[in-house]
């Protein structure tokens, strides 16, 4: 409820867009991301330690995907790509009231389908298993307990649907900050569960599923408060007639597929994954948690912060900078996705060492998950490309194109699927899924090049030359540096710690001095 009183405008009205350069606003939202990608892999270290990567951790990984893939693709997938735009247009167009009221119509016909929705799949969560890991069948007790499980945490869907409709609203008036950090919740969460509940209820896989929904809850109310000191706290209330609700509807049916095409594909590995040998489904898991690193921190930093403002660009007819705008994007994208991609394929064994094989993870879910992470690091830079580039369809409100492109890359993946899975098993998922991004990014590219919304600026093939050799001159040093598998193995905690952070902070390192001496400067990287 709006606890701001009507008789104060100045403070239940929202105040002006803050307008930052993108690169600032993409450096707040990456250093955020980064605080909670680290503590993600304190969780998933806590996870490993505790659970490994047999028949319980699968099925707490399958609970935890069910509602966290539904938050990917309804939350923040199409949702967000529905209703900033929309938003974007009215904080440009409408007067203040306006906005209110579509925030409040909004807000209301959300938190009734997501309560409709939740209390649905908590009844029918045995389906939900069947259809999501229809591999489990064939151990009855593994799939009562993911069901069990899963009625714990699927309420998280409806907390953290509402904190990303929330955080949609700050992304859009330019506090990109707080929606950054609150994933930050989720993490300790689990961790503070994972340490402590475990003993008191005896089932690391239970207390786990107990952390999800603790965080939902805490992530919500962490954002409420900043909500109501910018004066855009929503009073729900249901309008589904509203004109901003209608054209919202109108366009996330589309983008259901559009952006989220990489989510479908990983839950597709999940699928497939439960029919292949106890493990399978948590190797796929710590290779892919690897993987969103770069991904969140970069990838998915750059979508965060150009969304509004293409939104706004669109608004206001400016196609220059629309399209000067997505160029910059996808240099910002090669450059920091080539050289993640390469170093997890070459460093893929040593960093699943250094951070999960304690405990109940064995050498073996080591050596597996590294095919799975290496096969996945090979698309890194595709998956971030169509984080960049699927926001130049919706922001001008066109979820059409995306959806027909991401139908396309889904037939392709499963096409690559039922070709890898019987020689490479798991990791010819892992492949699959990669080869069938470098797809749907290169479909999106090529749609946004044809409809003249993209133009190449000037200077392309000098810049891909200059990050070419920088690449080089940081892959020559990790292959030269970096010992054998077995050495990793010897060495103790501290040792692998110490030897890994000198490696990523000396092939970093190596890469940004590279890049000066090519002639790259700070200047060249910042857009508005």
């Amino acid at each position: 409820m709006d606890s701001t009183p009507e008789t104060t405008p100045e403070h239940n009205t929202p105040p002006p867009v803050r307008r930052r350069g993108l690169l600032g606003s993409g450096l707040i939202v990456s250093a955020m991301t980064f605080i909670s990608r680290i503590l993600g892999l304190a969780r998933d270290i806590v996870i490993a330690s505790l659970v490994g990567a047999g028949g319980a951790a699968d099925a707490f990984f399958v609970a935890f995907k069910i509602p966290n893939f539904l938050r990917r693709l309804f939350a923040e997938g199409a949702f967000n790509q529905a209703f900033i735009p929309v938003l974007a247009e009215y904080a440009e167009k409408k007067t203040r009231a306006e906005i209110r009221r579509l925030i409040d119509a909004v807000a209301g016909c959300l938190g009734l389908s997501l309560i409709a929705l939740t209390s649905l799949a908590m009844l029918a969560s045995p389906l939900l298993v069947w259809l999501f890991a229809p591999g489990f069948a064939s151990d009855p007790d593994k799939q009562a307990l993911t069901a069990d499980l899963l009625r714990i945490t699927f309420p998280y869907l409806l907390l953290i649907s509402l904190t990303a409709f929330s955080g949609s609203i700050l992304n859009t008036w330019g506090r990109f900050a707080i929606p950054a950090i609150t994933p930050v919740f989720l993490n300790l969460s689990l961790i503070g569960c994972a340490l402590f509940l475990t003993p008191l209820i005896g089932s690391a896989a239970e207390a786990l599923a107990w952390g999800v929904l603790i965080a939902g809850m805490v992530q919500l109310a962490f954002q409420l408060p900043f909500l109501a000191h910018a004066g855009l706290l929503p009073l729900p209330r249901p309008q589904w007639k509203h004109e901003g609700v209608r054209r919202i509807l109108k366009l996330m049916t589309p983008a259901l597929f559009g952006v989220s095409v990489s989510q479908i594909n990983l839950l597709l590995d999940t699928i497939l994954a439960s029919f292949l040998t106890d493990g399978s489904v948590g190797w796929l898991y710590y290779a892919d948690r690897l993987v969103e690193l770069p991904l969140g921190v970069f990838g998915i930093a750059i979508a965060t912060v150009i969304l509004p403002t293409l939104s706004r660009q669109h608004a206001t007819a400016d196609a220059e900078k629309f399209s000067r705008l997505l160029d910059w994007a996808v240099r910002m994208v090669l450059l920091i996705g080539l050289p993640a991609a390469a170093a997890l394929v070459i460093l893929a064994e040593p960093l699943l060492i250094t951070l999960f094989q304690y405990g109940a993870m064995t050498a073996h879910d080591v050596r597996m998950a590294a095919l799975a992470l290496q096969a996945y690091a090979l698309g890194l830079l595709a998956f971030m490309l169509i984080k960049v580039l699927a926001p130049g369809y919706f922001a001008r409100q066109d979820t059409r194109t995306p959806v027909r492109i991401g139908i396309k890359a889904m037939v392709a993946n499963m096409v690559f699927n039922l070709l890898l899975i019987i020689p490479l098993a798991h990791a010819g998922l892992a492949l699959a899924t990669a080869a069938s991004a470098f797809l749907n990014a290169y479909w999106l590219a090529r749609g946004l090049r044809k409809e003249g919304v993209l133009h190449w600026s000037s200077g392309w093939g000098r810049y891909a030359l200059q990050l070419l050799a920088a690449l080089l001159m940081m892959v020559a040093l990790l292959w030269w540096l970096s010992p054998e598998s077995q050495t990793w193995l010897d060495w103790s905690l501290s040792e692998r710690l110490l030897r890994m952070t000198l490696l990523v902070i000396g092939g970093a390192g190596l890469y940004a001095i590279a890049l000066l001496a090519v002639g790259i400067r700070l200047r060249h990287l910042r857009h508005g």
